[in-house]
């Protein structure tokens, strides 16, 4: 298994409406590595669900239901989605400062690639955040 987080600004696909819709697509990624990433998505990856932007905070955790494919949305066929499902929302939202702070998160590309959208976890990294949000 592997360990992901994603980026979403929370006013244009928040983890509320993740939930409300029970599944989606995630498009939009126009960056090679991010795309990359999403390409060594498999199925049942555990996925961090991070609200950039305003609030900066982990919310919740997501499932990786469908392997990446074509990006339906534009005709270019260079870019990928994958299919996620809601797993669980986090008791406690975790803060960018609570992960800065976290000496064992400092190589975390959350921290040194701020604007990456998608991006690996160590099963270490993801068991700290998910820790800290007292799932």
């Amino acid at each position: 298994m592997n360990y992901w987080l994603v980026k979403s600004e929370p006013n244009a696909f928040s983890w509320q409406q993740f939930v409300a819709d029970g599944k989606t697509i995630w498009d939009g990624v126009r960056n090679y590595q991010a795309r990359n990433n999403l390409m060594e998505m498999k199925k049942d990856d555990l996925v961090l669900f991070y609200h950039s932007v305003s609030e900066k905070q982990v919310v919740g955790i997501a499932k990786v239901s469908r392997e990446h494919f074509p990006d339906p949305t534009i005709e270019d066929k260079r870019w990928v989605v994958v299919e996620m499902v809601p797993n669980k929302e986090l008791a406690k939202p975790v803060s960018l400062e609570q992960i800065k702070n976290e000496k064992k998160l400092s190589e975390l590309a959350l921290v040194k690639q701020s604007r990456l959208s998608v991006m690996p976890l160590t099963k270490e990294q993801f068991d700290l955040i998910v820790g800290l949000g007292k799932v």
